[in-house]
């Protein structure tokens, strides 16, 4: 089993992903585990402050380094046995389909949610493994890309979407091994012909309704696009 987890400003973003779908079943099924840490636990006044103006002037505010430094003391001090930290950054590393597969091999992956101006630059540089980005663009905070890092590495976990042909036939052999790419190709279901407002027909591709599966594998290798 692995365990994500998440360190954040916000531990109410999370309680629909955590109680919806295949992310709830995952968890009963005691294949994932998710617990989520509300960072102003760890601070030390009595307003539980985490934030502060940032040094040299500017707007906004920053994540102070003392509240993310107890968590991570505290989270580590359970099991630093195969264990990855990450901090969500706008300058991280863009998050991939085989970063994903790396980190399910993992027993824990600590996610910490940057929030305001950004975080004390000295938590990337002495407290964090990795900083990932999920994206060129900019969000309000890290809650977003832990819930996808989340869906992205739970689905490769054995068991995680029930039936693993699911997931080998999205992923191409390599000599005999899958490999850590997945690959995508369009789909299509009923009705077998649409007509919108417009009245041109939007129809399924023939091939799919022929039956021949050689043919739909084909075809599908065609448009396969592979996500690495």
């Amino acid at each position: 089993m692995i365990t994500f987890d998440i360190i954040t400003i916000f531990p109410n973003f999370f309680k629909s992903f955590l109680n919806e779908s295949i992310i709830k079943r995952a968890q009963g099924k005691k294949l994932i585990r998710i617990r989520v840490f509300d960072l102003r636990d760890w601070a030390k006044d009595k307003h539980r402050t985490v934030d502060d103006k940032p040094f040299g002037g500017g707007r906004g505010m920053v994540l102070k380094l003392e509240p993310i430094y107890r968590a991570l003391l505290n989270l580590k001090a359970q099991n630093a046995k195969l264990t990855k930290t990450i901090l969500f950054s706008p300058r991280g590393k863009k998050f991939s389909q085989k970063m994903a597969h790396r980190y399910s091999k993992l027993q824990r992956v600590v996610l910490i949610c940057g929030r305001y101006e950004g975080v004390d630059e000295r938590v990337a540089r002495h407290l964090v493994d990795e900083q990932l980005s999920i994206g060129d663009y900019v969000l309000m905070g890290g809650e977003v890309p832990a819930m996808t890092v989340i869906e992205s590495v739970s689905r490769l976990i054995p068991g995680v979407l029930g039936h693993s042909e699911l997931l080998e036939e999205r992923m191409p052999k390599q000599k005999g091994r899958s490999s850590r790419a997945f690959t995508e190709y369009p789909q299509y279901t009923r009705p077998e012909i649409f007509v919108p407002k417009s009245g041109v027909k939007w129809p399924v591709p023939k091939i799919l309704l022929q039956g021949h599966h050689q043919k739909i594998k084909t075809w599908r290798e065609k448009r396969r696009k592979t996500i690495l």
